[in-house]
């Protein structure tokens, strides 16, 4: 973990504070997380353990959840995956584990954000004021599992698209394409990532199996809105905006 120039911090004040949790073992990085964040105006409370931090994250309302993956009683990843089952709370995963699958296995297991150990405080404030405006954005509501952007609501309990003509039917893919597309609006998703993610196989050039199921993702998307909300980056991969 590095530290950052207070000027650098300057520009992401926060004056609508948001409780965090931040379930960390190392109680010193965790105090000094914590402080940081106290000075950028959020509310803060520390659990040491997964079993406490589980308890605590589901019995209390938070905005958003800083969460340690190698942790005492339960891990990191056990605590999401035991987590989701109750609250839909944005989750960071902080790891000392940077390697592409580790970050996979932590958004599969539901984390809405992953930052690899030693982390910049910068960036570190950067991502919690981004998945905080985001979850504000991406409106969820949780008796009917549908997640809203503007005109596109996705429903996630019967895999489709609301609309004013009539539901739009997804494939299984089609919705999970699409609900990771808004819940990382304006960030750029690399194929390797979507083919290891969506599709569970390694990323192949030759493969256009994933190119298939965006066009037509972009064809239902069609019958909503004008715009295409799924822009192609040359060489990279797609982001939706």
């Amino acid at each position: 973990m590095t530290s950052a120039p207070v000027k650098a911090l300057e520009g992401i004040k926060n004056f609508n504070p948001a409780r965090i949790l931040l379930i960390e073992d190392d109680r010193e990085v965790s105090n000094s997380v914590s402080e940081l964040l106290k000075k950028q105006g959020y509310h803060t409370v520390q659990s040491f353990t997964g079993r406490e931090g589980l308890v605590t994250a589901i019995n209390q309302n938070f905005h958003l959840i800083l969460l340690d993956k190698m942790l005492p009683e339960l891990d990191g990843l056990e605590v999401l995956q035991r987590l989701r089952k109750y609250r839909d709370t944005p989750v960071v995963m902080l790891s000392a584990c940077g390697a592409e699958q580790d970050r996979i296995e932590g958004f599969k297991g539901g984390a809405d954000d992953y930052l690899p150990k030693p982390f910049n405080m910068t960036e570190l404030l950067l991502r919690v004021e981004a998945l905080l405006r985001r979850s504000k954005s991406n409106k969820v509501d949780k008796a009917d599992g549908v997640i809203s952007d503007g005109p596109i609501k996705l429903d996630s309990k019967n895999k489709c698209l609301q609309s004013a003509n009539g539901d739009i039917e997804l494939t299984p893919i089609e919705h999970d394409l699409l609900k990771t597309f808004i819940t990382h609006k304006d960030e750029i998703l690399t194929k390797p990532y979507l083919y290891q993610l969506i599709l569970s196989k390694p990323f192949s050039r030759y493969d256009r199996s994933l190119d298939m199921h965006v066009s037509n993702l972009r064809s239902k998307m069609a019958g909503i809105v004008d715009e295409q909300k799924i822009k192609t980056i040359r060489g990279q991969g797609y982001c939706y905006q």
